[in-house]
């Protein structure tokens, strides 16, 4: 299955990354990429895509990953509602000890 995915790239907490279509048992650091769709700049938001590539992977069944799916809506590329990609907290369960009755315990 193909994947719509980013592809780090650039300096240590520089970061930088390319949007491409790969298969989704590749790792995206292998460079084993179908095709470059544009680049994305957290930093500076700068965001370069090639809209007409990107609707054509999704019609051949490419699944982009939430974050990708999320700043393509953003940019107005595809319509939808954003995926939540942070996982969910869960409350810090405090340890419950049963303490047992001094009746029910046998005396030796």
């Amino acid at each position: 299955m193909l994947m719509i995915r980013f592809q780090r790239i650039g300096r240590t907490n520089d970061p930088a990354f390319r949007i491409v279509v790969l298969e989704k048992e590749r790792a995206a650091k292998a460079g084993n990429i179908v095709e470059l769709l544009g680049t994305y700049n957290p930093l500076s938001k700068a965001l370069t895509l090639n809209e007409e590539r990107v609707k054509y992977w999704i019609s051949m069944g490419a699944q982009p990953t939430g974050s990708i799916h999320s700043l393509l809506i953003s940019k107005g590329v595809i319509t939808g509602n954003k995926v939540n990609v942070l996982p969910k907290k869960s409350p810090i369960k405090k340890e419950v000890v049963e303490t047992v009755p001094a009746e029910t315990v046998p005396a030796s």
